[in-house]
């Protein structure tokens, strides 16, 4: 079964950090968006495969991700 989960991606200092809403401490950066991106995703796997062998609750979706515009 495949999850969906929103990511913040946001520019920091000469990089870019990407977080996960719903995975507290799920993190992750890279040199640019997409190093960042493909670096959450190893992270949220590595999340979700812990929490698995470890028989322990998965993470419930909450966030969801809207682009607003003014």
């Amino acid at each position: 079964m495949n999850q969906s989960f929103a990511v913040v991606i946001e520019p920091a200092g000469g990089n870019f950090s990407a977080y996960v809403p719903d995975i507290p401490g799920c993190v992750a950066t890279g040199a640019t968006r997409e190093d960042a991106l493909e670096e959450i995703r190893s992270a949220i796997r590595f999340h979700l495969d812990g929490l698995q062998q470890d028989e322990a609750t998965p993470p419930v979706i909450h966030a969801s991700v809207a682009m607003v515009e003014i």
